[in-house]
């Protein structure tokens, strides 16, 4: 596929961004429906199961390039019903490989245009929110549990040992991971004072990590309690 620019503007088989994008969504739908051997009219019945009615007749006018407008709605559902993610049917990976970030923009690679699309390519003047945030909150949440299993089966082998060079390797190993456990949980709760720090709310904790962050109710006085 050749590589356009911003002089291909003027190029009648350069498609506008919305055209694009809706051929995009157009052709994974229909790609996906073929792949399962449904009718459009078994997608239809399958959108209505789900809460969101789209006719037969708008599915196929979509996937034929006849129908103008594409709601995003729909886009959730159709999704939902083919068992996939929104942004697949946006950025067909594998499918498309070229597509547009924004209007008047050249092509780029799909895998790029789903990362801008997603957060997970930041630009430096863009506000990106708080993905980075969170981003670095589910790393440190894998960190700390990662690290707390090891220290665990670092401390089984510790008492399982059957020579001093192996208690004395589980030992080392049990107070590494642990510091790492540690370590990891301290930046963790720092990002966490951070989110809320921006008015926000943290991510939930997940169950493995429950321990690490006192519930509302466990920081009033006890006799505060009582007075309550």
């Amino acid at each position: 596929m050749t590589q356009h620019g911003f002089d291909d503007e003027e190029d009648d088989d350069f498609p506008e961004w919305v055209d694009r994008i809706r051929n995009n969504v157009a052709g994974e739908v229909r790609r996906r429906r073929k792949e399962r051997r449904w009718s459009a009219q078994r997608l239809a019945d399958r959108c209505e199961e789900l809460g969101h009615p789209i006719p037969r007749n708008v599915i196929a006018n979509l996937e034929s390039g006849r129908r103008a407008n594409l709601p995003l709605v729909d886009v959730m559902v159709l999704a939902a019903a083919l068992e996939t993610y929104p942004i697949c049917l946006i950025f067909p990976l594998g499918y498309v490989e070229e597509t547009q970030a924004l209007p008047f923009h050249p092509l780029i690679p799909t895998w790029d245009a789903m990362r801008k699309f997603t957060g997970e390519e930041y630009d430096i003047e863009t506000d990106s929110g708080l993905i980075p945030e969170f981003n670095r909150h589910a790393t440190l949440t894998r960190t700390v549990i990662a690290a707390r299993r090891e220290a665990e089966s670092a401390a089984f082998a510790m008492e399982t040992a059957t020579t001093p060079a192996q208690r004395e390797e589980a030992e080392r190993r049990a107070t590494e991971y642990a510091q790492r456990a540690e370590e990891a949980k301290r930046h963790l709760l720092n990002l966490r004072d951070d989110i809320r720090e921006e008015g926000a709310t943290p991510p939930d904790l997940s169950p493995w990590l429950d321990d690490i962050e006192p519930q509302p109710d466990e920081d009033i006085d006890p006799d505060q309690k009582e007075d309550a």
